[in-house]
């Protein structure tokens, strides 16, 4: 993980905030990159080891997802910069709405991920049961 410059007293809340955010999408990308390694193990596995074809559509859509909301992580960080020149509510509020949003699909990514290897782990385990 990256070092990132922790906020001190003297700095503006906007400012920490934004730090903040920037440490968050910057954990959030590390993750899902590491997400799409362990991704193409466990579809060489499924093929491999159970050569089940819904199976393997559900690791690739999940896959595709990742890619693509990956991709969105990575505009919406460069967009990060402009942030910090709000000087309206609505701005401000945009913007938090925004990482809201990023959140959520984030989490909501992770758990489905999850979900879908731990369902090939128990496939396999039943199959060589």
């Amino acid at each position: 993980m990256k070092s990132v410059n922790r906020p001190y007293f003297h700095e503006s809340i906007s400012r920490i905030i934004s730090k903040k955010d920037k440490l968050e999408i910057t954990n959030w990308t590390e993750t899902m990159e590491g997400v799409n390694e362990e991704l193409q193990y466990l579809i060489q596995l499924e093929k491999r080891l159970l050569g089940d074809p819904s199976m393997n559509q559900r690791l690739l859509a999940i896959q595709r997802d990742n890619q693509l909301r990956l991709g969105t992580l990575y505009r919406y960080e460069r967009t990060m910069l402009n942030a910090i020149e709000c000087d309206t509510m609505e701005c401000d509020a945009y913007y938090l709405n925004t990482h809201e949003k990023n959140r959520d699909g984030y989490m909501g990514h992770i758990k489905s991920y999850s979900q879908i290897k731990l369902l090939l782990f128990s496939k396999i385990l039943e199959r060589f049961n």
